[in-house]
C-alpha cells in the first residue's frame, strides 16, 4: 500500500471503532479479514496508527476544539509525530483533501507537542472525569503506554528455555518475565500466532498479571477445580498446566460462543482434563454441585480499567453506571461461587480492575455475608509498579 492508502485505511478503521460499541480489536480483526489484500506490514502500520490515536483521544480532541472526527484525529496524530499531511490529496486510495475549516483547526498543532500545560488533568490522563479520583495519576499515566506482549509457556509441552529457543528460531526475541515463572516477554508489536511455537501449543498469549492470578489458585493434580467465568479459556489453560492434566477441571461461562472458541485452544495446548459447561438461565448446575470443588476461580466481569494499555478504546465507553451495574453482578457471582467450595477449599476472586469498589470493597462485603470464609492471601498488580495489566485477586478459604 502507498502511505496515502495506509492513512485512508486508518481513518476508515478508526471510524468503524468509534461508531460502534464492540471492542477495537474485534473491529480491527473483521476490518482486516474483509481486506485480505492488505499485507502484514501494512496491517501493522495501520493498527499502530489507530491505537496511537485511541491512546491520545482526549488530548487530540482538546487540540481539535472538541471536533474529533476520524479524519482530523488521524491527521492530528500524524502532525504531532512530525509527519506532513501530503497524503490528503483526494487521489485514488487517498483521503480527501482537507477542507479550509479542517486546515484551520489543524494549524493549531504546528510545532506543538501532544501534551500542554493548559489541558485539564482528566484530559492529560486520558480518563473519564469520574475515574480520576479513583485511580492514581501514576497508574493512569502508565496506562497510556503500549502494553508489552506477554506469553505463557505451556509446561505440558515445553520448558521456558525450550519455548524461548523455539521463538528465537522464528526471529522473535523473548526474555523471561520478572514475576511469573511461566512467562516470556516480547517488546513491541510482533506477530507470533503464525509461528511454530504458537501453532504447536508451546506458548499462549497471556499477560503476566493474568498468569499470576492463575498461579494463586494453586490448582494441583487430582483436584476438582472450576473456572466459573472462563470466557475463551486463558486461565483455564494455565490451571490445567498446574494440574499437569490430571484431575477434573470445568470451564463455565454464560457465553456459548466463548466456550466454543476455547476448544481450539485446548486442543492446541494438548489439554484433555477440561470439561465445558454453559451456564444458561434457570440452570441448576451450581446447586447440584454445591460443596464439591477444591478450587473455584471467579475471574469476574469488571470495568477492565487495568487493561487500558492494550484496550485504550474501553475508556471511551466506560461510565459510572456501568461500574454500578457490574458491582451487583460481581456480588451475585461470588455468592454462587462460594456454594461450590468444599470445606477447606479455596475461592479466588479476581478482576482486571484498578477500582477499589470492584476489588477490596467487594471482598469486604463478601466476607461480611459469608463468615465461614476468610481471606488468606491475595495480590494487587499495577502497570505503574509491576509493568503488568492491573489485576486484583483475593484468596478466600472456607473453614467450616
Amino acid at each position: 500500500m502507498t502511505p496515502a492508502g495506509r492513512t485512508e485505511a486508518a481513518i476508515e478503521l478508526l471510524g468503524a471503532i468509534l461508531e460502534g460499541q464492540r471492542p477495537a480489536d474485534a473491529v480491527a480483526n473483521d476490518f482486516f479479514r474483509a481486506r485480505r489484500f492488505i499485507g502484514s506490514g501494512d496491517r501493522r502500520a495501520i493498527a499502530e496508527r489507530v491505537w496511537r490515536v485511541l491512546r491520545s483521544y482526549r488530548r487530540l480532541g482538546w487540540w481539535l476544539l472538541d471536533q474529533p472526527t476520524p479524519r482530523l484525529l488521524v491527521a492530528a496524530s500524524l502532525l504531532l509525530d512530525g509527519w506532513t499531511l501530503d497524503d490528503f490529496t483526494g487521489g485514488r486510495f487517498a483521503p480527501d483533501a482537507l477542507a479550509p475549516s479542517e486546515g484551520a483547526v489543524l494549524s493549531r498543532l504546528e510545532g506543538r507537542a501532544l501534551d500542554h500545560p493548559s489541558m485539564p488533568e482528566t484530559v492529560r490522563l486520558e480518563a473519564p472525569d469520574w475515574i480520576v479520583a479513583r485511580i492514581s495519576a501514576e497508574n493512569l499515566r502508565a496506562l497510556l503506554e503500549p502494553a508489552t506482549l506477554d506469553l505463557r509457556v505451556n509446561l505440558l509441552k515445553a520448558t521456558r528455555d525450550e519455548a524461548r529457543a523455539a521463538l528465537a528460531a522464528e526471529g522473535v526475541q523473548a526474555s523471561p518475565t520478572p514475576l511469573s515463572p511461566w512467562g516470556l516477554r516480547i517488546e513491541g508489536r510482533r506477530q507470533v500466532t503464525n509461528g511454530r511455537a504458537f501453532r504447536e501449543g508451546l506458548v499462549e498469549i497471556q499477560d503476566e498479571g493474568s498468569q499470576l492470578v492463575a498461579a494463586l489458585v494453586d490448582a494441583r493434580p487430582g483436584m476438582r477445580v472450576v473456572d466459573l467465568c472462563a470466557g475463551a479459556g486463558g486461565k483455564t489453560l494455565a490451571l490445567s498446566t498446574t494440574m499437569q492434566n490430571r484431575g477434573q477441571l470445568i470451564a463455565c461461562d454464560v457465553s456459548a460462543a466463548r466456550l466454543h472458541n476455547a476448544v481450539r485452544r485446548f486442543r492446541r495446548a494438548g489439554v484433555h482434563n477440561v470439561e465445558r459447561h454453559l451456564l444458561a438461565r434457570g440452570d441448576k448446575w451450581i446447586k447440584r454441585h454445591a460443596g464439591q470443588f477444591d478450587r473455584v476461580l471467579v475471574d469476574a466481569p469488571c470495568t477492565g480499567t487495568g487493561t487500558w494499555r492494550r484496550n485504550p478504546d474501553a475508556r471511551l465507553r466506560l461510565s459510572v453506571n456501568d461500574m454500578t451495574g457490574l458491582l451487583s453482578k460481581q456480588a451475585g457471582i461470588l455468592d454462587q461461587a462460594a456454594s461450590l467450595v468444599r470445606k477447606g477449599g479455596r475461592l479466588v476472586y479476581a478482576t482486571c480492575s484498578l477500582l477499589a469498589e470492584e476489588n477490596e470493597d467487594q471482598v469486604t462485603a463478601f466476607l461480611s455475608r459469608h463468615p465461614d470464609f476468610a481471606q488468606t492471601d491475595g495480590l494487587a498488580l499495577s502497570p505503574a509498579q509491576h509493568a503488568t495489566d492491573g489485576f486484583f485477586a483475593a484468596v478466600l478459604e472456607r473453614n467450616t
